[in-house]
């Protein structure tokens, strides 16, 4: 399988600081990997450098095949990467279809066009001409997730999807996620919750302190061993 993603010996943060010390990850073709780590160890800080927003300062980042010299932030999603970032940023002032062709207009083609993503949420479909930010937060989500589609990625990165959701929520975005595996999407998810990741990861890195610490395959009867590194 091919690598959609890879880190390697990246180091990286923000002006004076150093947030990210020799860390690699990589995710291939067809699987479904999860970061864990507790809040602060710089989760959201791997988003911010795949996009360019922290700065990278040694190691390679390859997207696909690609190596850019300089990243920025259009460059994942040209390169068949989508990240619905933690806290959703639902454009406000626009309904939830015009949120949703805001990832269409990557120009990628591929299978994922209103109709089809409407028959996988409907309830986007009966808020189509709501505003998005009136949506409940799991709608949200939804929304989130489905403006990631219409760009028809390789692989979606999520950064924290359960933040402020009720179980019940979770339980659906778990299902909608293996769905979107079983159709041929790759996933990244960034996350805390052991529940979800149990449901939708096959394998795991955990991150401390801006290192990856330990990796491996996802399994069942072993996910609570997985709490140490999500639980101060």
């Amino acid at each position: 399988m091919s690598e959609l993603l890879s880190f390697k010996g990246v180091n990286a943060g923000y002006g004076a600081a150093h947030v990210l010390h020799d860390m690699n990850l990589s995710v291939r073709q067809g699987e479904k990997v999860a970061l864990i780590g507790r809040n602060g160890v710089g989760k959201t800080t791997v988003v911010n450098t795949l996009l360019g927003l922290a700065s990278l300062r040694s190691g390679d980042i390859r997207l696909g095949q690609r190596q850019p010299r300089r990243l920025r932030p259009y460059m994942a999603a040209n390169n068949g990467i989508m990240v619905v970032p933690q806290g959703r940023r639902i454009v406000p002032n626009l309904t939830v279809e015009e949120n949703l062709m805001l990832g269409a207009a990557v120009g990628r083609a591929g299978p994922w066009r209103l109709d089809s993503l409407y028959r996988l949420f409907p309830i986007l479909r009966e808020r189509a001409h709501t505003p998005g930010t009136a949506m409940s937060g799991g709608q949200q989500q939804m929304l989130a997730i489905g403006r990631a589609m219409m760009a028809n990625p390789e692989l979606i990165v999520l950064d924290e999807p359960t933040e402020g959701l009720a179980p019940v929520i979770v339980d659906q975005l778990a299902e909608i996620l293996n769905q979107l595996a079983e159709q041929g999407t790759s996933l990244l998810l960034i996350e805390q919750n052991l529940s979800l990741v149990g449901r939708v990861a096959e394998r795991y890195y955990a991150l401390s302190k801006g290192s990856v610490v330990a990796e491996g395959k996802v399994r069942q009867d072993h996910i609570m061993e997985l709490q140490q590194h999500v639980v101060v």
